[in-house]
């Protein structure tokens, strides 16, 4: 904004322009103009509203007016937001009372805060030094504050792990009184709760001796109850059978006395995982993840990290642990580590010979086994042989899939058996006729019918007889669709293709 009027009209007036006493008496005597009088305002606007602020300024009083501001290097919280905002500090001069209330309602639209400043050069002395002096207060007041803050975090902190333990006992033993009944005749609580037999001693010892750490004048008294009801099932655990527990309960929970089957998963589960899976690589990356959590399960624990996945891992890190050994034994089994087959010991396939001057024109070789077998099988695992065949994808998948639902059907069936032990504790005829009888009908008409297949197949046909090999999916959908091949077209097709 061009300020030259306003200067040309103060150097008129016989006034310096440095002079810091423009205003007041002094002023006024040194100008010799008795009846002259500038009037200023001072205040802080937001940084991005300044240049609007000034236009408007210089367009309403048509140039009659004096600004100078400067930037507020440091951020200003807005008490209305909250936000951290730049601000800059501006003084207004004018002369005449029109001029007070134009620049007023101005700093008013636009949103400035307006300070009050004396005219008087020893009242804005007096001024600055009152801001000054409570400035030092207030810097007082918040260092005692600070350091009174720090002595009582500090005081609280060599508590916190005591307050901690009370505030957990007082909790649990609030709760414990909330399950109780109240007696009012002999005014005494009764809690009716289940024990396990094999607990009851040290249950029976432990509430003796909280009786006499506490000082009661009236001992606590335990009794045995005759009662109807079934008692809840209890499965005792550990750090390394809750997890199988756990994948079991989210099945179902067994009725009180009946057979747990969680110990039998603790082999069974990471097994058909491991036969699914089949890598020792991945294996024994999962194995190495899960002994670190094993190994540092104390400082894990204490850590107390809240995310849910990482829960999920450390509370199973037994169960991965068990799959991790099981798929490096399998990997090894289908000679599979990182998808890659090892030829440790040699294989057992060898090349056609070729006539003497003859060579290789063909890109796939056909080996036999009868006459590309040397006779002794792989010493462990399959074949590196496979690792380059073009059907290793098919014939391994297959072999997997089929050796994954054997395994499969074998626990379904062993879970059957279970449910008969079941029931012949517990004397239940009618579940074993009724129940029992026709589930075993059932998976051996169907599944087991299909694993003889499998096995079946297996031994039936060689590789000469490959080609006419039934497919068990197939005839699996021909059953239940009551549809049946014709013999003779199998055997024409097996004709042909041979």
């Amino acid at each position: 904004i061009d300020s030259t009027p306003t200067t040309t009209q103060m150097q008129d007036t016989g006034m310096p322009d440095d002079n810091v006493q423009l205003l007041g008496d002094e002023g006024l005597r040194a100008g010799g103009q008795g009846p002259m009088k500038l009037g200023f305002v001072a205040g802080v606007i937001l940084r991005e509203r300044l240049p609007g602020f000034e236009r408007m300024l210089w367009r309403t009083c048509h140039g009659n007016v004096f600004l100078k501001q400067a930037p507020i290097e440091m951020p200003l919280e807005d008490p209305h937001t909250g936000d951290n905002v730049y601000k800059s500090v501006f003084i207004i001069f004018f002369q005449g009372e029109q001029l007070q209330s134009k620049v007023k309602k101005i700093c008013e639209g636009f949103r400035a805060t307006l300070y009050p400043c004396p005219e008087r050069v020893s009242d804005r002395r007096e001024m600055i030094n009152g801001v000054a002096s409570r400035i030092d207060d207030l810097q007082t007041v918040l260092s005692q504050t600070t350091e009174h803050r720090h002595r009582v975090l500090v005081a609280a902190a060599m508590n916190l792990r005591n307050w901690l333990i009370k505030v957990r006992k007082i909790k649990a033993i609030y709760c414990i009184l909330n399950i109780c009944n109240l007696d009012v005749t002999h005014k005494c609580l009764i809690a009716e709760c289940w024990v396990p037999a094999l607990d009851y001693e040290r249950t029976k010892g432990a509430i003796e001796r909280g009786s006499l750490r506490s000082g009661s004048s009236v001992p606590a008294i335990i009794n045995t109850m005759p009662t109807k009801e079934t008692p809840p099932t209890f499965n005792r655990t550990n750090k390394v059978t809750s997890g199988f527990q756990n994948i079991v309960n989210s099945y179902g929970v067994a009725c009180y006395r009946e057979i747990n089957p969680a110990p039998f998963t603790i082999i069974t589960f990471p097994f058909l995982f491991a036969i699914m899976f089949g890598d020792a690589g991945h294996g024994l990356l999962m194995a190495l993840f899960a002994g670190w959590m094993v190994l540092k399960e104390r400082n894990l624990q204490m850590a107390k990290n809240p995310n849910e996945i990482w829960l999920m891992f450390f509370n199973g890190r037994y169960m991965i642990l068990l799959m991790g050994l099981f798929s490096i034994y399998t990997g090894l089994m289908y000679n599979d580590v990182f998808s890659k087959s090892v030829n440790l010991f040699g294989s057992s396939w060898s090349a056609p010979k070729l006539k003497p001057g003859e060579m290789y024109n063909r890109t796939n070789v056909m080996l036999r086994p009868d006459l590309n077998y040397v006779g002794s099988p792989y010493i462990f695992g399959l074949d590196p042989v496979w690792q380059l065949s073009q059907n290793k994808i098919l014939f391994l998948n297959s072999y997997k899939m089929k050796l994954s639902v054997i395994l499969g059907v074998a626990q379904m069936f062993f879970g059957v058996v279970i449910s008969y032990f079941n029931h012949r504790y517990f004397a239940r005829q009618l579940n074993v006729i009724c129940e029992f009888i026709p589930q075993v009908i059932f998976i051996l008409s169907i599944f087991g019918y299909m694993n003889l297949l499998i096995l079946v197949k297996w031994f039936k046909y060689d590789y000469g007889s490959a080609p006419c090999a039934p497919s068990i999916l197939i005839n699996l959908i021909n059953m239940f669709l009551y549809k049946y091949v014709d013999e003779k077209d199998t055997s024409q097709a097996c004709y042909l293709h041979s």
